[in-house]
């Protein structure tokens, strides 16, 4: 089933707020009204579908992938990566600088880096078959007496 216009403004504007009275009123729904048809708009199967698609994009782009840690980690490990910290110019003044980062943060991208690769890793994984035989050769103590 297909979304009206107003039923998709209001599942768009319920993603972006987060609060169904807030995204009635937005998506042209009276004000008198807003709360409950709301509340009812997030229990339609269809509009739900929407908007948690559109919240599973919106994720995607928010959320860090794997190879773009990895890059960022490596920068900084590098030094490639610069932070701004202000520095006070006098009578309440300051400017941001560049800063180089610090030797403490490029050891531990490095660290973060070395888990992921397994570079630190003191076990060693051992596979294989290990026959194992058992020999009964205890005998009845009361036979040897």
């Amino acid at each position: 089933m297909r979304l009206t216009e107003k039923q998709k403004r209001f599942a768009d504007y319920f993603v972006e707020t987060g609060n169904a009275t807030e995204a009635a009123i937005k998506a042209g729904y009276s004000e008198k009204t807003a709360r409950f048809i709301g509340s009812e708009n997030l229990t339609k199967p269809n509009i739900r579908s929407y908007i948690d698609q559109k919240i599973t994009e919106k994720d995607k782009e928010r959320i860090a992938k794997q190879d773009e840690i990895l890059i960022f980690l490596t920068r900084v490990m590098r030094g490639e990566i610069t932070e701004q910290v202000p520095v006070g110019k006098g009578e309440g003044y300051f400017s941001l600088d560049d800063k180089d980062t610090y030797v403490k943060d490029r050891v531990k991208a490095a660290e973060l880096l070395g888990k992921r690769y397994a570079i630190w890793t003191d076990k060693q994984q051992v596979d294989g078959a290990v026959g194992v035989q058992i020999i009964d050769d205890v005998g009845d103590s009361d036979a040897a007496d």
